[in-house]
């Protein structure tokens, strides 16, 4: 399956054509996701305490995950996802060529931002402090004594 928890979804078949939402549940057996708000079904539910009510309430359903896009976050469009090595491990990628596991979000800007800029330059805290610091105290002790 393509499609992960948390990921925004567009919806390309059955009565609920067109609607987008995020995906609550995932049954990868049964070959299902559960999107928000998409194939709403009415469940009843009894009283389970003497000051509740019975009460008749909307649930969102299983839908196929062959009826369902993933939109991509950068572009905003429902694709096809891809698969490319990131880091070393298999992550989902979008066509326009962003990566879709928020895992590797971050990684992929770091790396891509790291490749442009220049390398900054190194200072050793340790040798400033140190030169600083030891010298003043020395030089007071050994003039006072």
């Amino acid at each position: 399956m393509n499609v992960k928890l948390n990921d925004n979804v567009l919806v390309i078949a059955g009565k609920d054509k067109g609607k987008q939402g995020k995906v609550i549940a995932t049954s990868p057996k049964a070959h299902t996701v559960t999107v928000e708000g998409v194939r709403m079904q009415k469940k009843h539910e009894k009283a389970r305490k003497a000051n509740e009510t019975s009460k008749i309430v909307e649930v969102p359903g299983p839908v196929d995950v062959s009826n369902v896009m993933v939109v991509c976050p950068v572009c905003g469009k429902a694709t096809r996802v891809k698969h490319q090595i990131v880091d070393g491990k298999k992550a989902r990628v979008c066509k326009c060529g962003a990566v879709l596991d928020k895992a590797y979000v971050k990684k992929a800007k770091a790396a891509a931002s790291a490749a442009s800029e220049a390398p900054k330059k190194r200072t050793r805290k340790r040798a400033a402090k140190s030169a600083e610091e030891p010298k003043t105290e020395t030089t007071e002790t050994g003039a006072n004594e």
